[in-house]
């Protein structure tokens, strides 16, 4: 991009050979074991990312959601599962705590999570709230100098390998007083349930956190109690923009995949390139994929700017993923019967593609939030 500078373009680069030799040679036999590459995760904080967005004081980077962004795509473009993985650690867990925690839980916290002797994650979604991020029924309550926390999250990327987990809870009868906990695992304040097996995004663990009745001390609250709701939903702007950056990877790499191919492959005497539907469809996906990269962005420099208005974060979330699919849908019909084979990447990136249309706020969310922007409905 014409406005990335120095920082920013030699990160790209970093991240570009890191996910090259420690992402790419992995991702296909992970995605088939349903394993995590626990290995290159450690490593990736020898590049400085795991703390992209928080403070040096704590080891960070000190960067925003224009890098975070570039972090996204250069990794998710090789492997979109551990991706998932390194953004539930670095921007909904640790980016959470860098912008709401006080300053002895970041001491505290940051320093172990940047430097991969800590794992963490996020709980929000539950078995029965998804969509519905502010309903949420796991319940604290105050007993003196401590909560009692009880109930389950659901479809927490990193549950099983978590160490810290950022946890959302009902400490009040009104549907937006909530309360946000750092939670650790070694002092039995969460346990990882049953594992849940995807059709993609195999390679990040994905499971449940289960409270039952857990005692926590109040200095593990994050902020008052009951005013979570303005931290929730300020991550999930950047969540929404970060994610997309996996969906803009795959994007590249079906379009690298498909040049490839068309310049290779055979048929009737000549290669698959010469045929114009084979263009078209080529050419459709270099423009759409210029397209999202632009539009992208241009989103995380504004946010990063203090720019955004209230829809940019969910218009980039609802196109963007929408668009991928169709581009990871065309290359595989480039490809073919190997296209929908395992021989060749292509699947992968089309299950892979699909969760972030549901992820960090389905499809059809993104146009309710947009639209009641558009009408000013309540």
């Amino acid at each position: 991009m014409w406005f990335f500078n120095d920082e920013e373009r030699e990160l790209k680069r970093v991240c570009r050979n890191f996910a090259q030799k420690e992402l790419a040679p992995f991702a296909a036999k992970h995605d088939q074991d349903e394993t995590f590459n626990l290995a290159a995760f450690k490593k990736m904080a020898d590049i400085g990312v795991l703390g992209i967005t928080a403070s040096p004081d704590y080891g960070g980077a000190g960067l925003g959601a224009t890098a975070a962004t570039i972090v996204m795509e250069e990794f998710g473009k090789v492997c979109a599962s551990t991706t998932l993985s390194y953004l539930a650690h670095s921007i909904l867990c640790v980016n959470n705590i860098q912008n709401n925690a006080s300053t002895e839980q970041k001491s505290k916290y940051l320093p172990k999570l940047i430097s991969g002797e800590w794992i963490g994650c996020m709980g929000m979604s539950e078995p029965e709230y998804g969509s519905d991020a502010v309903g949420i029924q796991t319940k604290a309550t105050r007993s003196g100098d401590n909560y009692k926390i009880h109930g389950t999250k659901m479809w927490i990327t990193n549950a099983q390998y978590a160490d810290i987990a950022y946890v959302y809870t009902r400490t009040g009868a009104e549907k937006k007083q909530l309360s946000t906990f750092i939670l650790e695992k070694s002092k039995g304040h969460f346990a990882a349930g049953k594992p849940i097996h995807k059709i993609g995004m195999r390679a990040s663990p994905t499971g449940e956190l289960i409270f039952n009745n857990t005692i926590v001390p109040v200095a593990q609250r994050v902020g008052e109690e009951n005013q979570s709701i303005i931290h929730l939903m300020k991550n999930l702007e950047i969540e929404r923009i970060t994610i997309a950056g996996i969906s803009l990877g795959i994007a590249k790499a079906c379009l690298e995949q498909s040049v490839r191919y068309a310049n290779e492959r055979k048929q009737f005497g000549t290669t698959i390139g010469h045929f114009q539907m084979i263009q078209k469809m080529i050419s459709e996906m270099a423009a759409e994929t210029e397209m999202m990269e632009h539009y992208l962005y241009s989103v995380a420099k504004a946010f990063d700017q203090g720019q955004c208005d209230k829809t940019s974060a969910a218009k980039v979330k609802l196109n963007i993923p929408k668009m991928v699919t169709k581009i990871a849908l065309d290359a595989i019909q480039i490809h073919g019967g190997y296209g929908y084979s395992r021989e060749f990447p292509l699947e992968r990136y089309l299950r892979d593609n699909k969760l972030m249309e549901i992820g960090a706020g389905t499809n059809e969310v993104m146009i309710i939030i947009i639209a009641k922007s558009l009408l000013e409905l309540n």
